[in-house]
C-alpha cells in the first residue's frame, strides 16, 4: 500500500479488572518506563491515568483505572465511579483477569460491566503469565469465557515482555480513523506534582504493605526548580490517626527517610535533575469518607 493511503488510526484503550491484575505493570510495559505505580498490596491505583503509546500509523491512549472492587468508604466509592467511567468513551475495552487467581464473582461483576460497555472491540488480556502453568492459564481462559464473550483473547506477561507488543498490534488494528490526541513527546497526562506523589505512594506502599496502606494518602505541596538546577519538592503524607503516623515516621525517624530515599531515586528519573524531597507527615482523621480531602489528593472520578 502506499504510504500516503495508510490511514492514521487512534483511540483510547481502558484496562479493566480486580485490583492486582496487573493494568499499571501492563501499561508502564507498553510506554517503555515507569509512569503508573505498583505494589504487592491491592488497591494500589487511585488516580486514572492516560499513558499515549506511538507506532508509525496509530496512537494509543491507554487508561490505568484503579481496580474493581466492593467499596468499604466513600473512597472506595470514588475509585469505582472512575473506573467505570472510563468504559463509556473508550474505543477498545481490555478486560485483565490475573492468571494465578481463581475466578470469582468479582470478576464476574466486572464482566457483565464490560460486555454491557457501547466500545467496539473487547479483548481479555489474561495476565501474569510467567507465573502460571499452561494448564492453568488454559483453565482461566475457559472460566472467563463461560462469563463473558469478547471479541479476542490474549496471554500475556508484562514483567516479561511476553506478548506486549502483540497487544499494542492488536489494539491499534481496532482503533477508529483519528487525529493525534496528544502531541508528539507527551507519554502521560498526569503533572509532575501528580507523578511525585505517587511515587511516594507507592514505596509506602511496598515498605508497609498490609499495616496501613489505604489510611495514607499523599499530595505534593510544591515542586519548585533552583538556579544550580536542582529540584525542591514538598510532600504531605496523611493518615487517619496518630498511632498510623507513628508507623509511617517509624522509630527515629527510619520509616519515612526509608520512604523519601527510595521515591527519590524515581523521582529524580522523572524530573532529570537532583532533588531535594520533604516528607511531613499529617494526621488527618477520617479522610477516606471525606469528599472534599478525596477530591484535593486527586482520587476524586471528576478529575
Amino acid at each position: 500500500m502506499n504510504e500516503k493511503n495508510v490511514v492514521f488510526a487512534s483511540g483510547f484503550v481502558a484496562l479493566v479488572g480486580r485490583p492486582n491484575a496487573g493494568k499499571s505493570t501492563l501499561l508502564n510495559a507498553c510506554v517503555g518506563e515507569k509512569l503508573a505505580i505498583t505494589s504487592p498490596v491491592a488497591q494500589t491505583t487511585r488516580r486514572r491515568m492516560r499513558a499515549v503509546v506511538n507506532t508509525d500509523h496509530s496512537q494509543l491512549v491507554i487508561i490505568d483505572t484503579p481496580g474493581l472492587h466492593k467499596p468499604k468508604d466513600a473512597l472506595g466509592s470514588e475509585l469505582n465511579r472512575s473506573a467505570l467511567g472510563e468504559l463509556a468513551g473508550a474505543d477498545v475495552v481490555a478486560l485483565l483477569v490475573d492468571a494465578t487467581k481463581p475466578v470469582g464473582t468479582g470478576d464476574a461483576w466486572v464482566a457483565r460491566h464490560v460486555a454491557a460497555s457501547s466500545a467496539p472491540y473487547k479483548l481479555l488480556v489474561l495476565t501474569k503469565a510467567d507465573v502460571a502453568g499452561p494448564e492453568q492459564v488454559a483453565a482461566q481462559l475457559a472460566a472467563v469465557r463461560d462469563l463473558v464473550e469478547l471479541n479476542d483473547e490474549l496471554v500475556v506477561s508484562a514483567r516479561e515482555g511476553f506478548n506486549v507488543d502483540a497487544f499494542v498490534e492488536l489494539v491499534s488494528a481496532h482503533l477508529p480513523e483519528g487525529p493525534r490526541w496528544f502531541p508528539e513527546g507527551m507519554d502521560v497526562d498526569a503533572t509532575p506534582e501528580d507523578l511525585v506523589a505517587e511515587f511516594v505512594r507507592e514505596k509506602l506502599f511496598c515498605n508497609l504493605r498490609q499495616e496501613l496502606p489505604h489510611s495514607v494518602g499523599v499530595l505534593c505541596d510544591g515542586l519548585e526548580y533552583a538556579d544550580d538546577g536542582h529540584a525542591s519538592i514538598e510532600v504531605t503524607v496523611l493518615v487517619e490517626r496518630e498511632g498510623q503516623k507513628a508507623i509511617v515516621v517509624g522509630h527515629g525517624g527510619q520509616m519515612i527517610k526509608r520512604v523519601g530515599v527510595q521515591a527519590r531515586r524515581d523521582i529524580e528519573r522523572l524530573l532529570g535533575c537532583k532533588v531535594y524531597l520533604d516528607l511531613k507527615v499529617r494526621v488527618a482523621p477520617q479522610w477516606r469518607r471525606d469528599e472534599r480531602e478525596i477530591r484535593r489528593l486527586g482520587y476524586s472520578s471528576e478529575d
